[in-house]
């Protein structure tokens, strides 16, 4: 299928659910009282639109996950609620802003995405959600990362989130592993072991909990802990500790998240080149690029350009000129 006919390749399941009316929600006017099931409504809806991700950029994305913190928003500013009412709008808020600042992320849209982080960041604090305003952090590091201004204390406060009484340990599990991320990039070694040590045992914990991970972290397991232990390794420059991870996640890893599979791929590339595999290391770089085709994300083309450069000095190797032939990645900046 292709990624961007999703959206209109059997979409009598998508168009029912955005066509779905919210309880207490008239589109056209937000004046009224939001109640439980206004609420527990949309919390359904952004669960479901954000399995979306899993296949799709964030350009392809964006507009959906805005239109939803845009609800929200409504919501919040279109009356009078109870504490209770308000404490969990803000949360609503503040999970669908993040949403729509990760979409807008990967697209490559950062003066969205930050002011979405930001904002979200805000609401979660009003709200008194330490597990939402930790993640409103950790996202805004990663963005640090990615435009190429780290800021380590940004993680940093992040974890003090994950740290608090009542936080989920899923969440706890996400924020770690975020975190293990932002600080191996900054060459922390300690705290990176720290934060990779803390986030498997959150992953311990959480079969022992009695409420459920909230979905948007839910997608943390023992591979993408697996994958980022990788990708840590491989910033920290232990080639022979990254790759056997690498490989054994993204041996699982379904092709199906195209973007994602291609992405954290760069790093078993880059991890190859660290050990002198130069043939590995192209072959990894020529099909990730073919399993990004398409994809509406700016970020797996931009990684795998970059590793590439590295390649240029072996340009006599086949499976090198090769690559640079077919398929040129320094070209797939975007």
């Amino acid at each position: 299928m292709q990624r961007r006919n999703f959206l209109l390749t059997g979409t009598s399941g998508l168009a029912a659910l955005m066509a779905t009316a919210i309880p207490g929600v008239d589109p056209d006017n937000h004046r009224h009282q939001t109640t439980p099931d206004t609420i527990a409504s949309l919390r359904d809806r952004l669960k479901a639109l954000r399995k979306m991700d899993d296949y799709l950029g964030g350009r392809d994305t964006f507009s959906l996950y805005i239109d939803e913190a845009n609800m929200a928003a409504g919501l919040l500013h279109g009356g009078t609620h109870s504490t209770a009412t308000l404490r969990a709008l803000l949360s609503l808020y503040a999970e669908s802003a993040q949403q729509a600042g990760w979409a807008a992320f990967d697209a490559g849209w950062h003066d969205k995405a930050r002011a979405l982080f930001e904002r979200s960041h805000a609401a979660a604090i009003e709200g008194d959600h330490h597990d939402l305003a930790g993640n409103a952090l950790a996202l805004q590091s990663y963005q640090q990362l990615t435009i190429g201004d780290p800021d380590p204390d940004l993680t940093r406060r992040s974890l003090t989130h994950a740290r608090m009484p009542g936080v989920h340990p899923g969440v706890r599990a996400l924020l770690y592993d975020r975190g293990a991320w932002t600080l191996a990039r900054a060459g922390l070694v300690d705290e990176t072991t720290s934060a990779r040590g803390r986030a498997s045992s959150a992953l311990d914990a959480v079969e022992a909990a009695e409420e459920p991970t909230p979905d948007y972290a839910a997608w943390i397991d023992r591979d993408e802990l697996l994958i980022i232990t990788g990708r840590c390794w491989t910033e920290l420059r232990r080639p022979l500790r990254a790759v056997p991870a690498l490989e054994q996640a993204l041996s699982r890893f379904p092709s199906s998240a195209a973007r994602d599979k291609a992405l954290y791929s760069s790093w078993l590339a880059e991890s190859y080149l660290q050990a002198d595999e130069v043939e590995q290391a192209a072959q990894v770089i020529s099909t990730s690029l073919d399993l990004a085709h398409g994809v509406g994300s700016v970020r797996p083309r931009a990684r795998l350009a970059e590793v590439a450069t590295h390649l240029k000095p072996y340009a006599d190797v086949a499976a090198v000129a090769e690559l640079f032939q077919t398929r040129d990645p320094l070209s797939q900046r975007a």
